[in-house]
Protein backbone atom coordinates (compact mmCIF):
# COMPACT_ATOMS: atom_id res chain seq x y z
CA UNK A 1 0.00 0.00 0.00
CA UNK A 2 1.24 3.65 -0.87
CA UNK A 3 1.95 5.71 1.93
CA UNK A 4 -0.66 8.67 1.77
CA UNK A 5 1.90 11.24 1.56
CA UNK A 6 3.41 9.81 -1.54
CA UNK A 7 -0.25 9.44 -2.61
CA UNK A 8 -1.23 13.35 -2.74
CA UNK A 9 2.52 13.72 -4.00
CA UNK A 10 2.10 12.41 -7.16
CA UNK A 11 -1.90 13.55 -7.08
CA UNK A 12 -0.69 17.06 -6.70
CA UNK A 13 2.21 16.72 -9.29
CA UNK A 14 -0.45 14.91 -11.96
CA UNK A 15 -3.08 17.73 -11.58
CA UNK A 16 -0.35 20.67 -12.27
CA UNK A 17 0.92 18.72 -15.14
CA UNK A 18 -2.87 18.72 -16.37
CA UNK A 19 -3.06 22.18 -15.63
CA UNK A 20 -0.18 22.88 -17.15
CA UNK A 21 -1.21 22.06 -20.58
CA UNK A 22 0.64 18.90 -21.17
CA UNK A 23 -0.90 17.24 -23.96
CA UNK A 24 0.13 13.71 -22.17
CA UNK A 25 0.08 14.32 -18.95
CA UNK A 26 -1.05 10.92 -18.13
CA UNK A 27 1.86 9.08 -20.18
CA UNK A 28 4.48 7.10 -18.61
CA UNK A 29 7.34 4.80 -19.89
CA UNK A 30 6.97 1.38 -18.65
CA UNK A 31 10.16 -0.97 -18.67
CA UNK A 32 10.11 -4.09 -18.66
CA UNK A 33 12.47 -7.31 -18.72
CA UNK A 34 12.01 -10.56 -21.08
CA UNK A 35 13.04 -13.99 -19.46
CA UNK A 36 16.46 -13.48 -21.23
CA UNK A 37 17.24 -10.38 -19.32
CA UNK A 38 16.69 -8.11 -22.58
CA UNK A 39 15.40 -4.40 -21.06
CA UNK A 40 12.98 -3.06 -23.31
CA UNK A 41 11.14 0.19 -22.93
CA UNK A 42 7.68 1.88 -24.03
CA UNK A 43 5.08 4.95 -23.59
CA UNK A 44 1.86 3.59 -21.74
CA UNK A 45 -1.61 5.39 -20.32
CA UNK A 46 -1.96 5.60 -16.28
CA UNK A 47 -5.25 4.81 -16.15
CA UNK A 48 -5.69 5.44 -12.46
CA UNK A 49 -3.49 5.38 -8.96
CA UNK A 50 -4.36 4.97 -5.69
CA UNK A 51 -3.16 3.51 -2.87
CA UNK A 52 -2.58 -0.09 -4.26
CA UNK A 53 -0.64 1.43 -6.79
CA UNK A 54 -0.37 2.88 -10.81
CA UNK A 55 -3.05 0.67 -13.51
CA UNK A 56 -2.57 0.54 -16.92
CA UNK A 57 -4.21 -1.65 -19.48
CA UNK A 58 -2.97 -3.77 -22.48
CA UNK A 59 -2.88 -6.87 -25.01
CA UNK A 60 -1.85 -9.48 -22.45
CA UNK A 61 0.01 -11.60 -25.28
CA UNK A 62 1.78 -8.39 -26.54
CA UNK A 63 5.66 -8.38 -25.80
CA UNK A 64 5.13 -6.65 -22.54
CA UNK A 65 2.51 -8.67 -21.76
CA UNK A 66 4.73 -11.86 -22.01
CA UNK A 67 7.70 -10.17 -20.14
CA UNK A 68 5.51 -9.17 -16.84
CA UNK A 69 4.42 -12.91 -17.24
CA UNK A 70 7.97 -14.15 -17.57
CA UNK A 71 9.20 -10.90 -15.01
CA UNK A 72 7.31 -8.65 -12.72
CA UNK A 73 9.55 -6.32 -11.79
CA UNK A 74 9.03 -3.07 -13.94
CA UNK A 75 9.89 0.65 -13.75
CA UNK A 76 7.17 3.31 -14.61
CA UNK A 77 8.68 7.25 -15.35
CA UNK A 78 6.61 10.27 -15.49
CA UNK A 79 8.60 13.01 -17.00
CA UNK A 80 6.74 16.26 -16.47
CA UNK A 81 8.61 19.38 -18.90
CA UNK A 82 6.22 22.24 -18.44
CA UNK A 83 6.16 21.64 -14.22
CA UNK A 84 9.11 24.38 -12.54
CA UNK A 85 12.13 23.04 -13.83
CA UNK A 86 10.72 19.97 -14.95
CA UNK A 87 9.73 17.12 -13.04
CA UNK A 88 9.95 13.11 -12.97
CA UNK A 89 8.35 10.59 -10.74
CA UNK A 90 10.29 6.99 -10.79
CA UNK A 91 8.40 3.99 -9.48
CA UNK A 92 9.57 0.97 -9.46
CA UNK A 93 7.54 -2.49 -7.98
CA UNK A 94 5.56 -5.41 -9.28
CA UNK A 95 3.22 -5.82 -11.73
CA UNK A 96 0.27 -7.69 -11.41
CA UNK A 97 -3.13 -8.71 -13.75
CA UNK A 98 -5.81 -6.61 -12.47
CA UNK A 99 -9.21 -8.54 -11.62
CA UNK A 100 -11.55 -9.48 -14.46
CA UNK A 101 -14.01 -7.66 -13.32
CA UNK A 102 -11.69 -4.34 -12.77
CA UNK A 103 -10.61 -4.86 -16.53
CA UNK A 104 -14.11 -5.08 -17.75
CA UNK A 105 -15.45 -2.16 -16.34
CA UNK A 106 -12.36 -0.02 -17.98
CA UNK A 107 -12.76 -1.92 -20.87
CA UNK A 108 -16.79 -0.83 -21.10
CA UNK A 109 -15.80 3.10 -20.47
CA UNK A 110 -13.25 2.85 -24.22
CA UNK A 111 -14.64 4.43 -27.07
CA UNK A 112 -16.21 1.71 -29.81
CA UNK A 113 -13.35 1.88 -32.37
CA UNK A 114 -10.76 1.42 -29.45
CA UNK A 115 -12.68 -1.65 -28.11
CA UNK A 116 -12.97 -2.99 -31.78
CA UNK A 117 -9.22 -2.57 -32.14
CA UNK A 118 -8.32 -4.44 -29.05
CA UNK A 119 -9.62 -7.65 -31.05
CA UNK A 120 -8.18 -6.75 -34.46
CA UNK A 121 -4.85 -6.59 -32.84
CA UNK A 122 -2.58 -9.17 -32.83
CA UNK A 123 -0.32 -6.33 -30.87
CA UNK A 124 3.73 -7.07 -31.18
CA UNK A 125 3.21 -9.85 -33.82
CA UNK A 126 4.61 -9.74 -37.57
CA UNK A 127 1.86 -7.66 -39.73
CA UNK A 128 2.50 -8.60 -44.03
CA UNK A 129 -0.05 -5.20 -44.70
CA UNK A 130 -1.66 -2.98 -43.19
CA UNK A 131 -4.82 -4.09 -45.88
CA UNK A 132 -4.43 -7.06 -43.47
CA UNK A 133 -5.27 -5.08 -40.28
CA UNK A 134 -8.05 -3.18 -41.29
CA UNK A 135 -9.71 -6.56 -42.73
CA UNK A 136 -9.27 -7.26 -39.02
CA UNK A 137 -11.17 -4.45 -37.74
CA UNK A 138 -13.94 -4.75 -40.51
CA UNK A 139 -14.35 -8.32 -39.56
CA UNK A 140 -15.15 -7.01 -35.55
CA UNK A 141 -16.80 -4.52 -36.71
CA UNK A 142 -19.10 -7.12 -38.43
CA UNK A 143 -19.02 -9.24 -35.84
CA UNK A 144 -20.31 -7.07 -33.07
CA UNK A 145 -22.85 -4.97 -35.27
CA UNK A 146 -25.49 -3.87 -33.54
CA UNK A 147 -24.31 -4.79 -29.71
CA UNK A 148 -22.10 -4.32 -27.30
CA UNK A 149 -18.43 -5.52 -27.40
CA UNK A 150 -17.15 -7.71 -25.00
CA UNK A 151 -13.81 -7.78 -23.53
CA UNK A 152 -11.44 -10.11 -25.18
CA UNK A 153 -9.95 -12.66 -23.10
CA UNK A 154 -6.40 -11.46 -24.24
CA UNK A 155 -6.31 -7.70 -22.94
CA UNK A 156 -6.85 -6.04 -19.84
CA UNK A 157 -5.40 -4.37 -16.63
CA UNK A 158 -2.19 -4.47 -14.50
CA UNK A 159 -1.59 -3.09 -11.49
CA UNK A 160 1.99 -1.64 -10.24
CA UNK A 161 2.72 -2.08 -6.79
CA UNK A 162 4.87 -0.01 -5.32
CA UNK A 163 8.17 -0.64 -3.43
CA UNK A 164 10.04 2.64 -4.36
CA UNK A 165 8.95 5.96 -5.99
CA UNK A 166 11.46 8.53 -6.26
CA UNK A 167 10.38 12.33 -6.89
CA UNK A 168 12.60 14.24 -9.27
CA UNK A 169 12.46 18.42 -8.85
CA UNK A 170 14.64 19.97 -11.76
CA UNK A 171 16.50 23.02 -10.73
CA UNK A 172 18.89 25.23 -12.12
CA UNK A 173 22.26 24.14 -13.23
CA UNK A 174 21.47 20.72 -12.51
CA UNK A 175 21.68 21.35 -8.29
CA UNK A 176 18.10 19.04 -8.82
CA UNK A 177 15.86 17.98 -5.82
CA UNK A 178 15.93 14.32 -5.27
CA UNK A 179 13.03 12.50 -2.86
CA UNK A 180 13.08 8.70 -2.95
CA UNK A 181 10.63 6.61 -1.08
CA UNK A 182 11.40 3.07 0.12
CA UNK A 183 9.40 0.72 1.26
CA UNK A 184 10.32 -2.02 3.91
CA UNK A 185 7.42 -4.75 4.48
CA UNK A 186 4.61 -2.69 5.02
CA UNK A 187 6.68 0.63 6.29
CA UNK A 188 8.00 3.55 4.08
CA UNK A 189 11.03 5.84 4.30
CA UNK A 190 12.67 8.22 2.73
CA UNK A 191 15.78 9.96 2.11
CA UNK A 192 17.35 12.84 0.02
CA UNK A 193 19.77 11.53 -2.83
CA UNK A 194 22.43 14.04 -4.19
CA UNK A 195 21.64 15.23 -8.09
Amino acid sequence: MLKSEILDTFNTLLDQAVASGDPEPTAMNLSSVDAGGRVSSRIVLLKGADQRGFRFFTNYESDKGEQMEAHAQVALCFHWKRLREGVQVRVEGVARKLTAEESDAYFASRPRGSQIGAWASLQSQTLATRDMFEQRVEHYEQQFAGRDVTRPPHWGGYLVEPDMVEFWYGADFRLHERVRWDRHGQTWTHRLLYP
